[in-house]
């Protein structure tokens, strides 16, 4: 079956629900796919979740055919969260695991993040071999057997089980009616925090905004609920529950980068000299701080597959995305679960009996602004990325190319590449004073508009 390309993306499957991208024949066309692929590893045995999207339980169901029909044995968790399926993998022991979902994306889209082993997710490499497997109909013909297991009350006395909350904090939950509404107040209540829910209820229409911290309009309702619920700190989810935005007890919203400084320093009081690996879009002021509290930072590439990748290669202790996707290896299993990062910045207040505010406070001033993004088709986006860094490079700026183009001046950065997501370009900039900020904007802004293909409609996401 010939399935849309631009679907297979840099390190997950995601397209629009309809007859064109996604649908239950395709899924299940994935489903065959999938399952030669582990085949072709070795992997008899997967597990297999969704969200709460409307077409997820359709759609796992018609990825679960084809996976049984290629020989693979499933066990269905159901709905669940995409940390409770790479859970579930240690759980059940088993390499293969598939959630269905689009994670982050707004209504109208789905798909599904596939494992390749524990705490490791495919890359563009493997999803590239998926689609040739799926185009060529190279599929093993076989019976595999069908399970289902929840894992809803084991993860959360797992997770409970890792930290040690003092005092009873009271903690703004909005999960914004994505799948993390599931299972996040039972998990904040049963490790001890008062929890005011906000939009806790799915609704796979996301009537409020799209469930994603990285939008701006998402941080601060979560700030004004903490504000007038007296709340501690604000805790926001994304739709399938691997991104994680926080606010401090005033209802200041946090950017990833700085605080995830908390765990960091306590991570190296523990084993100095230990790795974190964090993306393109991060502050300076988090590389400064890994070195000034004797670790060891190392600056790579956006996308969960790709930290991942990252820290098994360096043997890393953390990863940290701007986005929110947090990965603790020291005292859990290497992945990005948004609630057990929020059970441990929680934790470490409680301990620390301070104020987040006042953490804040500690830290360089630098002035950053919000992730911009601009529309750009799929077919074009990483040709345009491409030229906007060779413009860059020809005018003479300092560039890091890892991934799209790091502008790097003296008193700032600024950021573009191609998000791996959605038709977009991402942007993102930072400087030590405001008006610098500003001019580093309007530099990236004017060179963008030399750009055919690019929109004019930024919007945070």
């Amino acid at each position: 079956m010939k399935l849309e390309p631009t679907m297979f993306r840099e390190y997950d499957i995601r397209g629009r629900e309809n007859d064109d991208e996604l649908n239950p024949t395709s899924m299940r066309y994935i489903g065959l796919g999938y399952g030669a692929f582990l085949k072709r590893r070795g992997i008899e045995r997967a597990v297999v979740g969704r969200d709460s999207r409307s077409t997820s339980r359709e759609f796992e169901a018609a990825l679960i055919e084809g996976m049984v029909s290629a020989g693979c044995n499933v066990v269905d968790i159901g709905l669940s969260t995409t940390p409770m399926l790479y859970w579930a993998q240690f759980h059940f022991e088993t390499m293969g695991g598939a959630a269905v979902t689009a994670s982050h994306n707004p209504a109208g889209w789905n798909g599904v993040k596939l494992a390749v082993g524990y705490s490791k997710t495919t890359n563009l490499e493997n999803l590239q071999e998926l689609y040739r497997i799926i185009d060529g109909e190279d599929f093993i013909q076989g019976k595999g057997e069908l399970s289902e297991s929840p894992v809803d009350d084991e993860y959360v006395a797992d997770l409970i089980k890792r930290v040690s909350i003092k005092g009873n904090p009271r903690v703004l939950l909005n999960t914004g009616n994505g799948t993390a509404g599931l299972i996040g107040p039972k998990l904040l209540r049963a490790a001890g925090c008062e929890v005011v829910e906000l939009h806790t209820e799915l609704d796979s229409t996301f009537p409020h905004y799209p469930a994603n911290p990285s939008v701006v309009k998402m941080m601060e309702e979560t700030g004004a609920h903490v504000r007038s619920s007296k709340s501690n700190i604000g805790v926001a989810i994304d739709a399938d529950g691997d991104r994680l935005g926080i606010t401090d007890e005033k209802g200041e919203t946090l950017m990833p980068d700085l605080y995830m400084l908390l765990l960091t320093r306590e991570m190296l009081r523990h084993k100095p000299g230990g790795k974190i690996v964090f993306d393109v879009k991060c502050s300076d002021v988090l590389e400064e701080d890994i070195r000034a509290h004797g670790g060891v930072p190392i600056l790579w590439k956006t996308g969960h597959s790709y930290i991942k990748e990252k820290i098994l290669e360096e043997k890393a202790d953390m990863g940290i995305e701007l986005s929110g996707h947090i990965f603790i290896v020291h005292g859990y299993y290497g992945y990005d679960d948004a609630l057990f990062t929020a059970l441990k910045l929680i934790e470490a207040l409680s301990h620390q009996n301070i104020r987040l505010s006042d953490f804040a406070k500690t830290l360089p001033k630098r002035f950053s602004s919000p992730v911009w993004n601009v529309h750009c088709d799929d077919k074009d986006k990483y040709r345009i990325s491409d030229q906007l860094t060779r413009m860059f490079k020809d005018r003479g700026y300092k560039v890091i190319d890892l991934n799209g183009a790091r502008v790097v001046f003296e008193d700032g950065w600024g950021l573009v590449r191609a998000s791996s997501n959605l038709p977009r370009l991402v942007l993102r900039y930072e400087a030590k004073t405001e008006e610098r900020l500003r001019e580093i904007e309007n530099l990236f802004h004017d060179i963008l508009k030399e750009c055919p293909g690019v929109g004019d409609k930024w919007e945070t996401g």
